[in-house]
């Protein structure tokens, strides 16, 4: 008698819950339904919002890649991810200005000194960290994002860095029905050929099958001799390298100051919690997405259009607590 009372209270309990999260549901959806529709509309009639929409999506993936694969396959709350970005971005600025190097050398050396710092920072410091609690981690990683913050704000100053893109990127580019930024077109193209070939990477590589392995079952892959402490550096490496060309790329975008960590921090997450942690093109759609949300709402609601972002986040992770291309537990 009395287990079926306690039955009896659970189901309650679950249907009551479900009850809930259906009223907000729908109370969400129908705060956001008029402003989607308006936001759907003015694309129909005018195809630069996408294309800028995209163009600064494509940024948001370039950074987001890495953290979704460390995520996946460490499974580490890296706060600290968008202080590597940043890193990388006033290294390949920097060098620039100060040194007259070209964009593209500039771009590898970015991409190579904050791969070698982080790659450090993951023997020193982060695997230390890997069996510990998960507050832990994100207490050390938002350390490091005030530590960074005030080391950059020290060393080079708190003023926006501005980008000196070549002049082969300036201007517009004649697409036939219209005419667009060709920088934005650029870092289009350049976010394709990357998803591109992280795909190629991860399918069609023996390191590649060797990550998709851990992220899938680690414990499987230790057992099949795969080394997971050198997986986890060089791909906590690679993905601090993407996350330095995302920082470069995106400063004529996004911009370049101290406090680039904690500005993006949460639209880094976001990418990562709607695409699925580890699922590159999941990563890819989902900053596409947000990137054109984010451009169409700020010319429909300036003051406030990142409320119906965060609050799109919440109805789709209500529905799939795991992302659009993740797992289900």
């Amino acid at each position: 008698m009395l287990s079926a009372e306690r039955v009896d209270v659970g189901t309650s309990m679950k249907y009551l819950r479900w009850a809930a999260l259906g009223v907000l549901f729908l109370t969400l959806l129908l705060i956001l339904g008029p402003v989607l529709f308006r936001i759907l509309l003015r694309m129909l009639f005018d195809p630069t919002i996408i294309l800028g929409g995209v163009a600064a999506g494509m940024v948001l993936f370039i950074v987001s890649v890495g953290l979704s694969v460390t995520m996946g396959l460490m499974g580490f709350v890296n706060l600290a991810h968008g202080a590597f970005a940043m890193l990388g971005g006033y290294i390949i600025v920097l060098v620039m200005k100060n040194w007259g190097i070209g964009f593209a050398p500039a771009l590898a050396v970015g991409f190579i000194l904050t791969a070698a710092v982080s790659m450090v920072f993951e023997r020193l410091l982060y695997s230390r960290l890997y069996k510990a609690a998960e507050l832990d981690q994100v207490l050390f990683t938002i350390g490091l994002v005030f530590v960074s913050i005030s080391a950059v704000t020290l060393i080079v100053g708190p003023e926006n860095q501005p980008l000196f893109i070549p002049d082969v990127l300036g201007g517009q580019l004649n697409l036939g029905i219209l005419h667009y930024r060709t920088y934005s077109i650029f870092l289009i193209v350049i976010g394709v050929a990357i998803v591109l070939g992280l795909w190629l990477g991860f399918e069609r590589t023996r390191f590649g099958a060797q990550i998709r392995a851990a992220v899938d079952n680690r414990r499987m892959a230790e057992s099949l001799g795969i080394n997971i402490d050198r997986l986890f550096s060089i791909t906590f490496a690679f993905g601090s390298g993407m996350a330095a060309l995302g920082g470069g790329l995106g400063a004529e975008f996004l911009g370049l100051d101290p406090q680039y960590p904690l500005k993006y921090l949460v639209f880094f997450l976001i990418v990562v919690a709607v695409g699925g942690p580890g699922r590159i093109f999941g990563a890819f759609y989902a900053a596409a997405l947000i990137g054109v949300l984010d451009f169409s709402l700020k010319i429909e609601e300036p003051k406030g259009g990142t409320l119906y972002i965060y609050a799109l986040t919440i109805l789709l992770l209500l529905w799939r607590p795991q992302g659009l291309f993740g797992k289900s537990a």
